[in-house]
């Protein structure tokens, strides 16, 4: 996935030149590499291409500022000390709204000669104070000074693409909430002014209007079978009936057209109770699907848990899902069980299959819960996160973390 940034490369003119004509080489081989497409100076365009004074700021700025529509971050490289002002106010005139990774070259010990001393370590500390001092937020590179040639700055810039993509994303996405919020899930609250003020938008349409146009389309309609086959093909559904995925299929068809006719790119959707009391079916499945096609569904309108997901999904470049902390696992503390009914997408469900959702059908009626997925996630690496809106405090909050999914013998229905 190709990624464009605008690139300062910062200099102090009584440092070698050979310095800053290194640093352009080495970064013009990683772009390569990396598939970046750089938004800088060129050598005729100030001295070396760098930017010092005044005048390369406002040069540089009004660069940015004529390619702002493509530019996804900022990176600020700085193979000698740099000039901090140079730096920060080339950003202040580019208006660009986007994330800052700061790099500094390092120092070798046997060349702190004057034809090979950098000083970049002091300059990145000065160049990050005047930022704050600007009001930027910028991301640090986890040592805190990089060689341009290293696997270790590959995967520093790895990691800042992955911010510059949730940074993009969350501030045009379209959330669906399908259905109101259960009575019983005060957990899934959320302040939908909060999230517009952020550049999430949320759009809504009730249950009803769902299940009336669903009962309006054709149960031979050409689109109704080749959703079936798509059902089918998908995951294992030889224990699921007919008529349960004829369900699920015009449902999805519904969900589908509304979808595209506003531009939505993820759904949070009520499952329990109205769906199984009044269409019959779990659409465990569908979401599922929705999910895997990078376009993430969670339950129970959870607006806060789509936007995590979603978050999380333009982070990783794969499917994420919706998981509860279910349970302990024994007396272990660092161990639990994460469990859903469930929907989590087939990236995490090798094995899957069509079920039911047994705890649900014992006040619902099992048949009328035809549609939940089993299966268990193989070991391997994890991440997780949250947002949530405090709007008490008027601010959007999250966490983050890494951890494993593990072999651990476990006995148990849904997906866990």
């Amino acid at each position: 996935m190709s990624i464009t940034l605008g690139v300062i490369l910062g200099n102090r003119d009584f440092f070698p030149d050979a310095l800053i004509s290194e640093a352009r080489r080495d970064l013009l081989q990683v772009f390569k590499d990396l598939e970046v497409e750089p938004v800088w100076f060129s050598e005729s365009d100030s001295k070396l291409g760098a930017v010092e004074t005044w005048s390369d700021a406002v040069k540089c700025g009004e660069l940015f500022r004529a390619n702002r529509p493509r530019i996804d971050g900022i990176l600020v490289c700085l193979p000698n000390f740099g000039d901090e002002k140079g730096v920060a106010d080339t950003i202040r005139l580019s208006e660009l709204n986007v994330p800052i990774l700061v790099q500094a070259c390092p120092d070798d010990l046997d060349q702190f000669g004057l034809a090979r001393r950098r000083d970049a370590y002091c300059g990145k500390i000065s160049v990050c104070n005047n930022l704050r001092q600007y009001g930027y937020k910028f991301t640090l590179t986890r040592t805190h000074t990089t060689d341009l040639s290293s696997a270790t700055f590959r995967d520093e810039l790895k990691s800042f693409f992955a911010v510059c993509r949730v940074v993009r994303g969350m501030n045009r996405v379209r959330i669906g909430a399908v259905g109101a919020r259960p009575n019983a899930f005060n957990t899934t609250r959320y302040s939908e002014k909060l999230l517009e003020a952020a550049g999430i938008s949320v759009n809504t349409i009730d249950l009803s209007e769902v299940f009336g146009s669903a009962a309006r389309i054709d149960s031979d309609d050409s689109r109704v079978r080749q959703r079936i086959d798509q059902i089918r093909t998908y995951a294992d559904s030889s224990a699921a009936p007919a008529e349960s995925l004829l369900k699920m299929a015009k449902f999805a068809l519904v969900v589908d057209d509304w979808m595209a006719s506003l531009g939505l790119t993820a759904t949070a959707i009520q499952c329990w109770s109205s769906l199984q009391k009044n269409f019959g079916v779990n659409v465990c499945t569908i979401m599922s699907m929705m999910s895997e096609q990078m376009m993430p569904s969670a339950c129970e309108v959870d607006i806060a848990g789509v936007v995590s997901m979603y978050a999380l999904q333009l982070a990783s470049g794969r499917p994420s899902a919706l998981v509860d902390w279910n349970n302990n696992y024994g007396p272990d503390p660092d161990k639990c069980v994460l469990f859903h009914c469930g929907n989590w997408a087939k990236d995490f469900l090798p094995d899957i299959r069509i079920g039911t959702a047994p705890i649900l059908g014992t006040m619902l009626g099992e048949e009328n819960t035809v549609g939940a997925l089993e299966g268990r996630t193989p070991a391997g690496p994890m991440s997780y996160g949250r947002v949530s809106t405090d709007d008490a405090s008027g601010k959007i909050r999250a966490y983050f973390g890494d951890g494993h999914f593990t072999n651990d013998p476990l006995d148990t229905f849904g997906t866990a």
